[in-house]
């Protein structure tokens, strides 16, 4: 990422389409070519893990396996597993704008059940998943947990009724294999669908010179198989229960902190291993994506340890974490990959050390930068630093017309006048040009702000449960003038993807 570029960010879920969600589809191969019409370098998404409760991608079953939602109908239809009439008088949702989780949860199964039985039916798809789980050898542990996890009403791994399959005795191991069979082999069958289609997608994306942004959280789920079947590597007790849990203190998202209620690791375990765990994810990671963005970068450094029992995120404390000894390990035995660090937050000089020894690209959000009218924050456009990827926000923050419309008078003079924005000038506008001709070799876009889209269709509230993750454009969103508008900032500010390579 050494070159000047740019990108938009959209996560696969905020496709437009038919099914009540984005998928894997037509609709995400036009996107692929809208990026490439306008000159763009990549596709930023969001983790494609399976979501759990809140249906944040942040909070996942699993840190490596696929969110099934993302499976398109179409593209079974021309594997010949499904024919129209299975899916085409399906309700998923009358709000094409926004996803109903719930909804798409209980209408999108029994589709794909359907297109499971009919794969099983073939013997060479068999041979196929066979192959498929050599490959992914992560696969029947997801592939059970899942199954279990259903059996016992979808509660989470620690309210599962039977307390020697939460510990994993033998005995019950083999009992519920036997007893859930066809469900184990149904969950195995829909990643096969679904890394198919994505490692199809992404092929495509490549072969017309985009590259694919991934996000890997730092923190996996309580209620993960992670947790079941590696339970050393967290702070737990004998049942998985988290004797502590991550998140941050009081901060300008939160005056009482974010409370994530992902269980810390065991870091003193982790080194013991030679972090074999964080290489063997990190390289299953760089085979669904071309760049890998980590989440809080942060917690690398030191990490907010708060008591497994707390109600919220404010009383805790700061603990050393892994710092470079981890990466240098991975670089070992990986070598220079291209990752960006998620360096936001309480970043303090021991984070910053962290972020140059690695020689990672660190982010500046540049909505942050002109909260102080005196110009002295890191985030303000005229301190980027080349070694950086730059964002008006990111998912977490407030499209950028609902934070103009927030700012106090002060402060949307501030930005008026460092923008030299003219009266007609839509806010949305002038500030993609600020963000374009910042120093940062990397410059992305969310999708809402390209669209001029409405503080509604912000993606995610911070500290909030329900209501996110929700955002959808629609098919007509993107013009000819927004294709022209983009085309245009990213040749007048160097970002020309062709002119780069």
């Amino acid at each position: 990422m050494e070159k000047r570029a740019s990108g938009i960010l959209m996560h696969i879920s905020s496709l437009p389409g038919q099914f009540g969600i984005g998928t894997f589809g037509k609709e995400a191969y036009q996107f692929v070519d809208f990026l490439k019409e306008t000159k763009q370098s990549y596709w930023q998404i969001l983790p494609l893990s399976p979501t759990s409760y809140g249906d944040s991608p942040y909070q996942s079953f699993s840190a490596v396996a696929g969110n099934t939602h993302f499976i398109d109908f179409d593209l079974l239809v021309k594997d010949g597993l499904l024919v129209k009439s299975d899916f085409q008088d399906v309700d998923f949702g009358s709000d094409i704008e926004s996803v109903d989780y719930e909804l798409i949860f209980e209408a999108r199964r029994p589709i794909l059940e359907k297109a499971v039985s009919n794969f099983l039916t073939i013997a060479k798809n068999r041979t196929l998943l066979e192959a498929f789980e050599e490959e992914a050898t992560w696969l029947a542990d997801y592939a059970e947990f899942m199954a279990f996890k259903e059996f016992f009403g979808n509660k989470s791994l620690q309210e599962w009724d039977d307390l020697n399959l939460v510990n994993r005795s033998e005995l019950a191991l083999a009992t519920y294999r036997q007893k859930l069979k066809k469900e184990i082999t149904y969950h195995k069958v829909v990643q096969y669908f679904f890394n198919k289609q994505w490692l199809a997608l992404k092929t495509y994306a490549n072969e017309n010179g985009i590259e694919i942004i991934g996000d890997m959280p730092i923190y996996v789920s309580a209620d993960s198989v992670e947790v079941w079947t590696m339970p050393e590597l967290f702070k737990v007790d004998e049942n998985k229960n988290p004797l502590f849990v991550a998140g941050v203190p009081a901060d300008d998202f939160s005056d009482t902190g974010q409370l994530w209620g992902n269980p810390i690791y065991d870091w003193q375990n982790h080194k013991e291993s030679n972090y074999q765990w964080w290489v063997y994810r990190i390289k299953e990671s760089f085979k669904l994506y071309d760049i890998l963005r980590i989440d809080h970068f942060k917690g690398f450094s030191d990490f907010w340890e708060v008591a497994g029992d707390a109600e919220i995120a404010k009383v805790g404390q700061w603990l050393p974490g892994p710092g470079y000894e981890l990466f240098k390990v991975i670089k070992e035995e990986l070598g220079d990959l291209p990752i960006i660090a998620e360096d936001l937050g309480n970043i303090d000089e021991k984070a910053r050390q962290l972020l140059y020894d690695t020689g990672f690209p660190g982010m500046k959000v540049l909505q942050f930068g002109y909260f102080d009218v005196k110009a002295k924050s890191i985030d303000i456009a005229f301190r980027c630093v080349p070694n950086s990827v730059a964002y008006l926000g990111t998912h977490d923050n407030e499209v950028i017309n609902g934070w103009y419309n927030n700012l106090d008078k002060e402060q949307q003079d501030f930005v008026n006048n460092y923008t030299n924005r003219r009266k007609d000038q839509a806010i949305n506008q002038v500030m993609l040009k600020l963000l374009f001709s910042t120093a940062s070799n990397t410059a992305i876009i969310s999708m809402q702000d390209l669209l001029d889209k409405p503080e509604e269709s912000r993606m995610n509230r911070p500290s909030t449960v329900g209501g996110n993750w929700q955002w959808r454009m629609l098919s007509e969103d993107i013009s000819s003038e927004t294709k022209s508008f983009l085309k245009e900032i990213t040749a007048l500010y160097g970002r020309i993807a062709t002119e780069n390579k």
